[in-house]
Parts: C-alpha cells; sequence; structure tokens
C-alpha cells in the first residue's frame, strides 16, 4: 500500500480537511506566492494566515523560503501522490466490490415473465 507513517497520513488529511488551506494550495498550484498573497482572498490577517501554512508545512505539503522579511510559499507534491495513493487502495476495493454485486444481481436476473392470456370478449 502506501509508504507513508500513520501520523503522516494523518497529518496529511488534517491539513487537507479545512478549505482554507485547500484553497491555499490551489492557489499555490499556479506557482510560489507570499504570505501576504494567500491570507488576501481570505481576508485573514498575516498571523491566521501564518497559522494555516504552518499546518500545511508540518504535512510536508508546502515549502517555505524566507527572502528579507518576505515570507515564499511553494508546493510540495509529493504528499499530494501519498493521499492519491491511499485512496487509490480504496477506489480499487470498492471497484471490486461494486463489479461483483453486478455481477451477482445480473445472475439473478428473473426470467421473462409469463405472458398472460386475454380472453376473447364474449
Amino acid at each position: 500500500m502506501v509508504n507513508i507513517s500513520p501520523e503522516e497520513l494523518d497529518r496529511l488529511f488534517q491539513a487537507l480537511s479545512d478549505q482554507t488551506r485547500r484553497n491555499m494550495l490551489r492557489t499555490l498550484s499556479d506557482g510560489e506566492q507570499t504570505v501576504g498573497a494567500l491570507a488576501k482572498p481570505h481576508d485573514m490577517s498575516l498571523a491566521a494566515a501564518s497559522k494555516h501554512i504552518k499546518v500545511l508545512e508540518e504535512a510536508g505539503l508546502i515549502r517555505r523560503d524566507i527572502r528579507g522579511r518576505v515570507h515564499y510559499c511553494r508546493i510540495d507534491p509529493q504528499p499530494l501522490a501519498h493521499a492519491r495513493d491511499w485512496l487509490r487502495y480504496y477506489e480499487q476495493f470498492w471497484t471490486q466490490r461494486l463489479d461483483a454485486l453486478e455481477q451477482l444481481l445480473r445472475s439473478r436476473t428473473p426470467a421473462a415473465a409469463p405472458q398472460r392470456r386475454t380472453r376473447k370478449p364474449t
């Protein structure tokens, strides 16, 4: 399955559980951004944005570089690959289960119902 510790996987999904952090990741998928640029669409302070960024950093989803007084963030796609691999296992699991259910239902489809004889009017 996935070569990631349970604790790392927990941090990853916990980081992805918040919509603000998911939006920040989406923004970073377009390229490097400053903390201020990441905070702006969410109408939050730099301190609040930094807390979200710290969660993303601890999950390994982003990297932060400090140049002078400006903090730049960029996405690290490797942890997302771990999440995809973990989810893929369950996708295959459910696909197999649903395929088996479909086969079972097809095998139990009743034969065509006998046609009723209609009476001739007298």
